[in-house]
């Protein structure tokens, strides 16, 4: 058996805590809410485990030697190094995988996770850049 390197997934236990707390609020609420009511039972969890994080981050665009008029807003920054997208939509999309993409690029963040409850069942998605 291989074993896998524990720098090959950078935030591996955090994700994992993170990924744990939106079971968490899933198997309470369940599917079928909007997706502003998640980002509240999630805000509520990581303040009830005293997380560190912070919704609704800005992150500017940098190209060449200035600052684009464009703004990303994540809507969660966890333990300073994963980004959090909440979603509540049929499937997470091409857009999506994108978006959280390009928040890591614009972020010293190297995981991104995207959580979509509008399924039966949580859909997740890591992401690593």
């Amino acid at each position: 058996m291989t074993e896998i390197k524990s720098d090959y997934f950078p935030s591996k236990e955090e994700t994992e805590e993170i990924i744990n707390l939106g079971f968490e609020v899933y198997n309470h609420l369940g599917f079928g809410f909007l997706e502003i009511v998640y980002k509240d039972a999630l805000e509520y969890e990581f303040n009830r485990n005293k997380y560190l994080f912070e919704r609704e981050r800005e992150y500017p665009v940098h190209y060449k030697d200035s600052i684009l008029k464009h703004r990303f807003w994540a809507d969660f920054v966890l333990f300073d190094s994963v980004i959090l997208e909440v979603k509540a939509k049929e499937g997470i999309a091409a857009e999506d995988m994108a978006q959280i993409i390009n928040y890591l690029k614009c972020s010293n963040c190297q995981v991104g996770l995207i959580l979509n409850f509008a399924r039966k069942g949580l859909q997740i998605k890591r992401v690593v850049f």
